[in-house]
């Protein structure tokens, strides 16, 4: 997940501008779409009006003056940029950009191309805020889902993880949290894993899965469901989906990793599926999911419907009831409770000996050395010694975050940079206030152990 220096403006339906025009300079070096010499060409839209997943959304026509008319519209097809927020379609001919459903959510910052008559090109980056809509996350698995339980010692008495395997690694405990998720702190690009919600009767399409794991071949996955970093994006590409109950069918969710729409089924690298997260049931025991861990990904990314609640972006009174997904550079070579998979390095053994690497390790009976630290799984709290960052007091997106670390924990949930915290794009963020996260290090953090609550390994519910 990329993280930039640029800040663009964070205001919904605010766009940054670029135009690229022979009167007002040229494209980058080596873009096929470079205006040509003498054209008088220019793209006059300046903005465009934002928007709510899930809605239809209000439109906006791209209009272009200079050339020869009659134009042509198109959007930078290159990874350079995003395309348009899931769902909205430009019509070529007029410029018009519409949509019966919005699927994307954060902010996009698309480049528009007109082209004349006379073969001539323009560019101009136009931004899109959307909305999400994700408040439907609070409801994937019960509250009695370990998923949902308070981890904090003053409520629960839950006491740290002595756990040779447990603590995060040394090397790593410098390290700062980071927000992997935003309005506009990507750049052009949404910041964060987008997740859509779909009604019960949402068609099955196929799904091809390419290199790992998969737990179904067919899904109700829309063409407009949002991805990861866009179509446009190297990395993950997460694709989540929430169908909800109705016509006898439980709610469940469909996960994908590497998820890829090309005009008919949907390909990803490995998928995974809840059918009922009414239930407390897990994925089984040494099968991966979308991430290392096997963990779910959805109900675990802070998301701002929560913490907006009924409140306002400027002034949030929402609360964080789960702990909030993160990753390590490296994670340790075994999972706990309630991960049922890892992807790491190191070893551990115990009285008996090695214990077998990619295998569950318990924090009842934990082993008595290990070379590398950090389970898949493992929970961790802010320690209740650790004060609150002054930060907080004028930052109160990131104060009510904080404050379900202290309460709900982070979740060792996949590979990545160190101290990522991962949530969802949306244009409520305020990205000034969650830089405040970033005045915590790992090193404030405690595991916790759970095991107390455990009922069995391949259920989420607790005692």
């Amino acid at each position: 997940m990329r993280k930039t220096s640029l800040m663009l403006t964070a205001a919904l339906g605010v766009s940054l501008i670029t135009l690229n025009a022979h009167a007002g300079g040229a494209a980058s070096s080596g873009d096929s779409n470079e205006p040509k010499p003498g054209s008088s060409l220019k793209i006059s839209t300046t903005s465009c009006p934002g928007g709510t997943q899930g809605a239809a959304y209000a439109g906006c026509t791209i209009t272009a003056t200079g050339g020869a008319p009659p134009y042509s519209f198109s959007i930078n097809a290159t990874n350079n940029f995003p395309p348009l927020p899931e769902g909205l379609a430009l019509d070529a001919a007029t410029g018009a950009v519409s949509s019966a459903q919005i699927g994307g959510q954060g902010y996009y910052g698309p480049q528009f191309i007109v082209t004349d008559s006379a073969g001539a090109t323009a560019t101009a980056q136009i931004g899109f805020s959307i909305i999400g809509s994700n408040a439907f996350l609070a409801n994937i698995f019960p509250a009695t889902s370990i998923f949902h339980h308070r981890v904090d010692a003053a409520t629960t008495g839950l006491p740290v993880d002595t756990s040779p395997a447990a603590s995060i690694y040394s090397g790593y405990q410098p390290e700062t949290v980071k927000p992997f998720f935003g309005n506009a702190s990507n750049g052009a690009f949404p910041n964060g894993i987008p997740a859509f919600q779909v009604p019960y009767d949402q068609p099955d399409v196929s799904v091809a899965t390419t290199v790992y794991q998969h737990y179904f071949t067919a899904a109700p996955i829309p063409a407009n469901a949002p991805v990861e970093g866009t179509a446009h994006s190297n990395g993950d590409r997460h694709v989540l989906i929430y169908r909800q109950a109705g016509g006898g069918l439980h709610p469940a969710l469909y996960e994908m990793w590497q998820g890829i729409y090309k005009s008919g089924p949907w390909t990803d690298s490995s998928n995974a599926h809840w059918h009922n997260v009414a239930g407390n049931n897990l994925t089984k025991q040494g099968k991966g999911t979308s991430d290392a861990a096997g963990l779910p990904v959805a109900p675990l990314l802070v998301n701002a419907d929560e913490v907006i609640g009924s409140g306002t972006p400027t002034a949030p009174n929402g609360v964080v009831k789960h702990p909030i997904r993160f990753t390590l550079n490296h994670m340790l070579n075994y999972w706990v409770w309630p991960a049922t998979e890892t992807a790491g390095v190191g070893s551990c053994s115990n009285a008996l000996g090695g214990i077998p690497t990619e295998s569950e390790i318990s924090q009842a009976t934990p082993p008595t050395s290990c070379t590398m630290t950090g389970p898949a799984g493992e929970i961790y709290r802010l320690s209740a010694s650790v004060a609150t960052p002054s930060c907080a007091a004028s930052s109160p997106q990131a104060a009510i975050i904080i404050t379900a670390f202290r309460n709900y924990g982070i979740i060792l949930a996949d590979n990545g940079d160190s101290g990522g915290l991962i949530g969802t794009p949306d244009a409520r963020w305020n990205d000034n206030d969650l830089s405040c996260i970033t005045s915590l290090t790992l090193a404030n953090f405690e595991p916790v152990n759970v095991s107390n609550l455990m009922v069995k390994n391949t259920s989420g519910a607790t005692k």
